[in-house]
């Protein structure tokens, strides 16, 4: 399945579900066009709440990787750069946090890499 979940993490579904797409649209396994599967079943399968689903395909819409309408369900939009772009910062600010990092000093240090790449 597409979408996994890991019930012990401290990483709320929604989040975890979102992740699980950019990692698959980042990894090649879902192209632009493709529709994602309908919140029901994702929620019947993973045995969560539609409306979890629904918030993790909310984040990904208001991220630009997906579009979200009634009727038609979700369809990936993105190119892959965009959704590895967006793990590894999801990744990044989740590492940043745990090493106890404030929002400043993070952004800082993203800064310094950026002056030194060009």
């Amino acid at each position: 399945m597409l979408i996994r979940i890991d019930t012990g993490s401290t990483v709320p579904l929604a989040e975890q579900i979102a992740a699980c797409v950019r990692r698959a649209l980042a990894g090649g396994t879902l192209q632009p066009g493709d529709h994602l599967p309908a919140a029901r079943d994702v929620a019947q399968r993973l045995e969560v709440n539609v409306h979890t689903v629904l918030r993790g395909y909310q984040q990904l819409r208001s991220e630009g990787l997906i579009d979200l309408r009634r009727g038609r369900g979700a369809v990936v939009v993105a190119v892959p750069e965009q959704a590895r772009l967006r793990e590894a910062a999801a990744q990044f600010v989740e590492a940043a946090v745990a090493a106890g990092f404030s929002e400043s000093a993070a952004v800082s240090l993203l800064r310094e890499y950026w002056k030194d790449s060009r």
